[in-house]
């Protein structure tokens, strides 16, 4: 039997597709939401680029329009991609929640919640709720009120939720209502907590595909092929986190994933300490503890995993960038920290400032990361 020609070809596959029987593409959730946790990031660089819309072809003549890229200037994210990122905690709501949080009352304690069992989760008088830690010594609860400053002096502050300090007295003032429950949390008379504003409705993050192993690859512009604006977005967000976590010397979020991976090879894949998404799918970054004074007296510990996580990474957003080369320049990151926190932070000086020498470590490793984003700079116009 004679076969059919393209025109009979053309009308069998038309046939098939109407009846159901033309195999489709399967349909669930994009690549980042679908078993993102078993991709690798050369896995996520092998999809191919995307092509014309199936049923439209190009005008004879003209080419498709190119997405736009999503890095500039070889080393920065693009204007475009971070008018995209949600925009976090604004500065005149944070301002009105401090506000609010230092003037009212604490109606009543609740354990669960807020991380450790010495925290407590309050409910205050204005009907808003925060996050009462209480620190084994005075330098992690100075680490909490220190890095939501130093976010601000970064640029970061929107990505921290508000952070106040407050000092336990059972008589007067604040706490006068719950002093029954203070006696039964063993707490110390006279101690200073930081209140964090509590943000419903977070939920968990996964360390998206560069950061999935231990083998930590450079993310640079020439590896984002293939990614989806979300993924970009998130991107965008976790350059500044693993920067910031850098300079605070932070071990209690990805770095301790990592640390873990010697004893269980899946810990990647798992929710990551210390941050949640909001629900406009910002990321939210809570607890630094362990940040500066607390991380920079345990570097020879930690700093074997803060630094490669640095290094993995090799595009920042532009004012991040700025920021660290004016700090840099001006050689001035621990004046200006102490000239915010006096400003902002009522009690400041109940906890004390950094040590000359954490100052100097502080201003170190603003140096040593603008010395990383000129590599990353060079390595790009090389590229070129």
């Amino acid at each position: 039997m004679r076969r059919g020609g393209p025109a009979a070809l053309c009308l069998l596959a038309l046939g098939c597709l109407a009846l159901g029987l033309w195999p489709r593409r399967a349909p669930g959730a994009p690549a980042w939401e679908r078993g993102s946790a078993q991709k690798t990031f050369r896995a996520l660089l092998a999809v191919p680029e995307p092509g014309p819309r199936p049923g439209r072809e190009p005008e004879p003549g003209r080419e498709p329009s190119p997405s736009p890229s999503p890095v500039q200037g070889g080393i920065y994210w693009s204007r475009a991609l971070e008018a995209q990122v949600p925009r976090g905690f604004e500065p005149a709501e944070a301002a009105a929640w401090l506000a609010a949080a230092r003037g009212a009352r604490v109606a009543g304690l609740e354990r669960g919640g807020c991380g450790r069992s010495s925290n407590r989760l309050a409910r205050l008088s204005d009907g808003s709720r925060a996050c009462v830690r209480y620190g084994i010594n005075p330098e992690q609860i100075q680490g909490e009120a220190l890095c939501y400053q130093l976010a601000a002096l970064l640029g970061m502050q929107r990505r921290l939720p508000p952070t106040a300090l407050s000092l336990l007295a059972a008589r007067g003032g604040q706490w006068e209502l719950v002093r029954d429950e203070l006696r039964g949390s063993h707490w110390a008379e006279g101690a200073v907590v930081s209140l964090t504003r509590w943000v419903d409705n977070l939920t968990d993050v996964v360390a998206p595909a560069p950061w999935l192993r231990a083998e930590l690859r450079p993310l640079a512009a020439g590896e984002l092929g293939g990614l989806s604006q979300p993924q970009l977005v998130e991107l965008v967000q976790w350059s500044d986190l693993i920067l910031f976590d850098y300079l605070t010397a932070n071990f209690d979020r990805l770095v301790s994933n990592l640390f873990s991976l010697q004893w269980d090879a899946r810990v990647m894949q798992r929710a990551t300490s210390n941050l949640h998404r909001a629900p406009d799918g910002g990321l939210v970054f809570i607890d630094h503890e362990a940040g500066l004074g607390h991380g920079y007296r345990l570097l020879a510990v930690w700093d074997k995993y803060n630094e490669p996580l640095l290094r993995s990474v090799c595009v920042f957003r532009e004012a991040t960038a700025r920021r660290v080369a004016e700090l840099h320049r001006l050689q001035n990151a621990a004046a200006e920290l102490l000239r915010l926190y006096r400003t902002r932070e009522p009690l400041s000086a109940q906890l004390g400032f950094l040590s000359e020498q954490q100052a100097r470590l502080l201003q170190s490793r603003i140096d040593f990361v603008h010395k990383h984003i000129l590599h990353c700079k060079a390595k790009a116009a090389a590229a070129l």
